[in-house]
């Protein structure tokens, strides 16, 4: 088996209100490896986004430890945790956050120009990344001009633009109605099986979830198989 592109060993999140002591995380123990398409489900409120946001080195756990590409990050100082989740993490949020005064080529371009690729080298990516997703044809296009589906799948390859090891994905296709999400996912399957990248998904679709290599639940502060 190869290393593990992400792993999670123990890890563990606590929120204090007061007094009070709220255990989100228990003990968590995941892992994914390369090519792996792993849905995350369970209730609102189980702290399915804190779990993404601890993987992508948003937050750090209060006990356990992160490895992303075989590197333990939890110790890290936060520019080498910053340097880190921009080099090897890409993140899709339920909302596509696409900046609107910008064409869908030139959305993508951005995050590869700030890692100090060059402008030309930026666009011929830019455009590959968006002809696999079926939008070469509204490359100009700003966000305002795109339908809800084509901005999230420019979200999505926005977000695999500098290659990362691991994509991370919070309720990607929750604001989409069902004959979109179907299309959606279906890009993002595709771009996962393409790239060899690993993604962790957080979702509410079941019957989308159904369709992964894994499912995960996430309940009571503890992760298991669905």
């Amino acid at each position: 088996m190869s290393e593990p592109t992400l792993a999670l060993r123990g890890v563990t999140r606590v929120f204090r209100q007061g007094e009070r002591q709220l255990k989100v995380l228990r003990g968590i123990d995941l892992t994914l490896t390369r090519g792996e398409l792993v849905a995350l489900v369970g209730p609102s409120g189980a702290g399915k986004s804190t779990l993404l946001h601890i993987a992508g080195l948003l937050e750090r756990p209060d006990g356990g430890s992160v490895e992303v590409g075989g590197i333990a990050c939890s110790t890290l100082s936060d520019s080498d945790r910053t340097r880190i989740r921009r080099d090897t993490v890409g993140f899709v949020y339920q909302f596509h956050h696409l900046l609107p005064e910008f064409s869908a080529l030139e959305n993508v371009m951005l995050p590869q120009l700030i890692a100090g690729l060059s402008k030309r080298e930026a666009r011929e990516r830019a455009h590959q990344l968006l002809g696999m997703v079926g939008l070469a044809e509204r490359a100009s296009h700003r966000p305002g001009r795109l339908s809800g589906g084509e901005q999230q799948r420019v979200a999505i390859v926005r977000a695999i633009a500098n290659v990362p090891r691991v994509l991370l994905a919070d309720e990607p296709t929750g604001n989409l109605d069902p004959t979109t999400a179907e299309g959606v996912f279906i890009q993002l399957q595709k771009l996962v099986k393409a790239t060899g990248l690993s993604a962790l998904i957080a979702t509410h679709n079941l019957e989308l979830a159904g369709r992964m290599d894994r499912v995960l639940e996430l309940k009571d502060g503890m992760v298991m198989p669905a």
